[in-house]
């Protein structure tokens, strides 16, 4: 038996491709897509969602495994590519928490929300008005 999977690992070594994707080269950096997966679909929910440490963290993270992919040897450029998505992410989700903490989006979105809530109550007491003013005619007609 041992006999049978040193032949087949023989022959994956043989062929590139095959010993390429056989390989942690290929699984790690696939296997770590999933941050930059989360953090692309993260930026699409609402900013007060956000960790600033985290999120510079993470950013810090992403570029030093960008400058590390490319000091291995062999150069390891799927692995480059998973942390310049992961950085391009966590830069956004990095702007959109300054601007919603530190550049007043934050106060705009209760001011709008503010507005939307006065505007439903007022809307609410008109038609509740209108009703009472029907029924005070039909009283008043009978």
């Amino acid at each position: 038996m041992a006999s049978f999977f040193r032949s087949l690992n023989a022959k994956i070594r043989a062929n590139p491709t095959l010993s390429y994707v056989c390989s942690t080269h290929f699984w790690g950096p696939v296997s770590n897509f999933g941050i930059p997966i989360a953090a692309v679909m993260d930026t699409q929910k609402s900013p007060d969602l956000i960790s600033g440490s985290m999120t510079g963290a993470l950013a810090v993270y992403s570029a030093t495994f960008m400058r590390y992919s490319l000091a291995v040897s062999p150069k390891n450029y799927l692995l480059f590519l998973c942390h310049f998505v992961n950085e391009g992410a966590q830069l956004t989700q990095g702007y959109r928490w300054m601007q919603y903490h530190k550049w007043g989006g934050r106060e705009e979105e209760l001011k709008v929300k503010g507005e939307n809530g006065l505007k439903a109550a007022v809307g609410t007491i008109e038609s509740e008005a209108k009703a009472a003013m029907e029924k005070a005619k039909e009283v008043v007609g009978k």
